[in-house]
């Protein structure tokens, strides 16, 4: 895992971006389409206003797959990260996507659902995925301790305390007891055999879970940690994010 420390959360966030879209260009221009992976957290919202920027992507030739979902969150609500991709991403983009998996929080059959992703995401290998880190160290919503031998591609999790008040914090929902409890999520090994990971973690109150993810042993008591074993990882920080890491 490389690990860059920019100025601040849009320098951090441009630098993410430009990264993204170099690999993007790469993969298209070597096999004429490309499939990636993106989260949903404020902390993805400004890279991804650089991403749509970006020139020289062909987006009709890009397969999405969206990262996790909450499990009976209506697809209207403010928090559910499928409109929230659809309307800071997806729609903003100068043209249509080749096709877009959303993560189902809403399906009739959970254990289908997580059945058929398995299959069509054998079946599409991610090129680049766009992740984040939570403030208890959680990649998408792989709360400690997460499964690290898992051979699913998704998987039904229940939402540690730490995460929901994440949530709530940062406004999404109006109580903590608001928060759902449990969620969908793409596994840390289905993340981990990514081609390339950009990794977006700005913000003071995610310094702790950076010292973990960088400098602790690789444990699934803090699941970012998984990264310093990717070749191709790169984690981009802001100084605030970075502020408990040995200089």
């Amino acid at each position: 895992m490389e690990v860059r420390i920019l100025k601040d959360k849009t320098a951090m966030s441009k630098a993410a971006a430009a990264l993204g879209a170099d690999v993007l260009r790469k993969v298209l221009a070597e096999k004429g389409k490309a499939t990636m992976v993106a989260a949903t957290a404020p902390s993805q919202f400004e890279m991804m206003s650089f991403l749509i920027k970006e020139p020289g992507i062909d987006w009709s030739k890009v397969t999405l797959f969206h990262l996790d979902e909450y499990i009976g969150l209506p697809k209207n609500h403010k928090a559910g990260f499928r409109l929230n991709l659809k309307e800071k991403f997806i729609d903003r983009l100068p043209s249509k996507l080749a096709k877009v998996y959303f993560v189902d929080g809403d399906a009739a059959d959970l254990k289908a659902f997580c059945a058929e992703m398995k299959q069509i995401m054998a079946a599409n290998p991610v090129d680049l995925a766009f992740i984040g880190v939570g403030e208890n160290g959680h990649i998408a919503f792989n709360d400690p301790p997460a499964d690290f031998d898992t051979d699913e591609a998704f998987l039904v999790v229940k939402l540690d305390d730490a995460c929901r008040q994440q949530q709530y914090g940062e406004g999404w929902f109006p109580t903590f007891d608001a928060v759902p409890t449990h969620a969908l999520t793409m596994s840390v090994p289905r993340i981990f055999k990514s081609k390339v990971i950009v990794n977006v973690v700005p913000d003071e109150r995610k310094a702790k879970a950076v010292k973990g993810m960088i400098e602790g042993p690789v444990t699934n008591a803090c699941p970012a940690s998984i990264l310093q074993k990717h070749a191709h990882c790169t984690t981009f920080l802001d100084e605030a994010s970075a502020s408990l890491l040995k200089k």
